[in-house]
């Protein structure tokens, strides 16, 4: 394939992503509303783009944007698309709702151009490490055009469907599992700590026996040290997951009665000044619950 490609959205997910992709060969043009990503990643090889307009002249465009919000407002332009090469492709990686993702789609067909969905899991040093899981979603000749640059980003890709929206439930689906899990942890510490266990002994006990793995050992030694910062995730961005897992659901007729619980305890913890703590901080909410 071409080896030019457009990212835009150069937070810490998008940096580390961008950079792969440069050391790995890619002639990569970036955007960034900020510019000291784009300096970072110029210094590194890449060229910086005037504006979105020569990212997507690129042919091949990857976006690693906030929220909906965002992607609606600098993405979903129809004269921005309409000036797009023919054969021309947007990957959008973020995290986004299925409402956006369909809505996002009929526009990219309506002005010929391409459009995947490739949410990703991992935090930023294993984007660093190019060893992202990525979700793709959306037309297969698509999906394999774009498996070189998956290649790089990470160390498997999931095809997930033919409709790009797809691959974000999934996501979401993924991240309402991990906001549950916290707050079962958080539940379970806060019980163990009333009755005298050590958080720690508790934690490396059922990580060492029942429940193996990253999320709970990684989560829960979180919560057992009340090391919240620097955020690996915020509380903000785990309430807006949740929000979308529960739309999702609503929109299916699904039930997500745990999810009503989480959301709860997101919400005490921006009320309480924890919006840009990890989000395992809700862990701090429930032992303040414990002590009332």
């Amino acid at each position: 394939m071409d080896k030019r490609i457009g990212f835009i959205g150069l937070g810490a997910m998008g940096t580390a992503m961008a950079a792969n992709l440069v050391a790995a060969g890619y002639d990569v043009t970036v955007w960034n509303r900020s510019p000291g990503p784009v300096e970072l990643l110029v210094a590194a090889g890449a060229r910086p783009a005037a504006d979105l307009e020569e990212v997507f002249g690129t042919g091949t465009v990857l976006s690693m944007l906030a929220n909906d919000d965002v992607v609606e407002e600098r993405l979903l332009d129809p004269a921005l698309l309409a000036g797009a090469p023919e054969g021309a492709v947007h990957v959008n990686m973020a995290t986004v709702s299925v409402e956006l993702a369909k809505r996002a789609t009929a526009l990219h067909a309506e002005h010929g151009v391409g459009y995947l969905a490739a949410p990703v899991f991992g935090r930023v040093p294993v984007a660093e490490a190019g060893q992202l899981n990525v979700l793709a979603a959306g037309p297969d000749e698509l999906v394999e055009r774009l498996r070189p640059v998956f290649d790089v980003l990470g160390k498997r890709t999931w095809p997930l469907g033919t409709q790009p929206h797809q691959a974000n439930i999934v996501k979401i689906i993924g991240n309402y599992l991990l906001a549950t899990a916290i707050q079962s942890l958080s539940e379970a510490v806060s019980l163990a700590e009333k009755a005298g266990v050590d958080a720690n002994d508790l934690v490396e006990l059922l990580t060492g026996s029942l429940f193996p793995g990253p999320v709970y050992s990684g989560y829960g030694k979180l919560i057992a040290d009340r090391e919240y910062e620097p955020a690996g995730f915020t509380a903000t961005l785990g309430l807006k997951d949740v929000n979308l897992a529960m739309n999702a659901a609503a929109g299916l007729d699904v039930p997500l009665p745990f999810g009503e619980i989480v959301r709860e305890s997101l919400h005490e913890a921006l009320a309480n000044g924890q919006a840009d703590q990890d989000w395992a901080s809700i862990a701090e909410v429930q032992r303040r619950r414990a002590r009332s």
